[in-house]
């Protein structure tokens, strides 16, 4: 596999994993962008139902270290994957649910979540093609639809958080600005999900395409895990794929 920046042609003798070690890897994945290919709304997303049957075997082959860790809620995570059910992380580590099937979430300012909303909605309803997605613990702004309002949709954020800055933090995305709590990241969830069986004593691999994905590749980094970048741009991430189905291609050959 090619490293990052480098070109993305794919030798098969050259990836990381393998089918005869993946037993030994622990299985990590963000969502939009990585499982599933971007779409033009959060709500149009999909994972092919190929990479769900995958996902299913590799859970049989690692003896259940797999794991999503993504921005979306476990609810919209558990959608998207059905009928497969994963332990692993949503809302950026907010939420996290254990190999046992309980569910734990940080505390957060709910208030705050709906204050940040309320002074959001009336600036993004002026604005076609821009959504404001509200997600219980979070909020994501969506601009892919009309990116010449970046910078007013990163204003717009930002002062919407000015008063809740000691709680949450924006997080920037492809063609999204989130809010979330300042507690939450995916680091921070990969280290909670990496100390636990089945994943506990595995080496991590995590993939992910986006910059809310490079705290988790620094942290399967350091513990001597494989880091995979979806697509184009600056990363840290020791390899890359460049698409989705590429991913999905090589975890087939696992």
């Amino acid at each position: 596999m090619p490293r990052a920046g480098e070109s993305y042609h794919v030798q098969r003798t050259s990836l990381p994993v393998t089918s005869e070690n993946v037993g030994k890897h622990a299985l990590l994945f963000d969502l939009d962008g990585t499982l599933a290919p971007i779409a033009a709304t959060p709500e149009q997303a999909h994972v092919p139902a190929a990479t769900i049957e995958t996902l299913e075997r590799l859970h049989g082959l690692t003896q259940g270290a797999v794991a999503i860790v993504s921005g979306r809620p476990l609810s919209q995570i558990d959608t998207l994957i059905h009928p497969l059910v994963l332990c692993g992380a949503g809302l950026h580590g907010a939420q996290w649910r254990e190999p046992d099937g309980r569910v734990h979430t940080l505390p957060v300012d709910t208030a705050g979540v709906e204050a940040m909303a309320q002074t959001l909605a009336p600036l993004v309803a002026r604005w076609a093609g821009i959504q404001l997605e509200h997600k219980g613990l979070s909020l994501a702004v969506h601009y892919r639809n009309s990116p010449d309002r970046e910078q007013d949709v990163k204003i717009a954020a930002q002062m919407a958080l000015q008063p809740h800055a000691d709680r949450f933090v924006l997080q920037p995305g492809k063609m999204v600005v989130e809010i979330k709590p300042r507690q939450a990241s995916k680091a921070a969830a990969i280290g909670r999900l990496m100390g636990m069986p089945p994943f506990a004593g595995r080496i991590p691999v995590f993939a992910g395409d986006d910059l809310t994905d490079e705290a988790g590749f620094e942290a399967v980094k350091a513990m001597g895990g494989v880091a995979i970048k979806i697509g184009e741009g600056d990363s840290i991430a020791d390899w890359r794929l460049p698409t989705p189905a590429a991913l999905a291609g090589w975890l087939a050959l696992l």
